[in-house]
């Protein structure tokens, strides 16, 4: 089955730890990157979206951030 996860987090070096810890963990890229500004919070964004093929069937109790 194919995951799909979508990260985000605030526009610094954690952003980047996410998505290369993703990377590292079998997940590949699926599109390019987001950015944008969050107004309430008054800071940049960031998201990236990547997928990762596993056996199995899919059910939505899955943990993806364990996968």
């Amino acid at each position: 089955m194919k995951l799909y996860r979508f990260l985000s987090e605030e526009d610094t070096s954690a952003f980047c730890h996410k998505v290369t810890a993703a990377l590292n963990a079998g997940w590949d890229l699926h599109g390019s990157p987001t950015q944008t500004w969050d107004h309430a919070a008054g800071i940049m964004r960031c998201g990236q979206a990547v997928v990762k093929e596993v056996p199995g069937d899919y059910t939505p109790d899955i943990k993806l951030g364990e996968q």
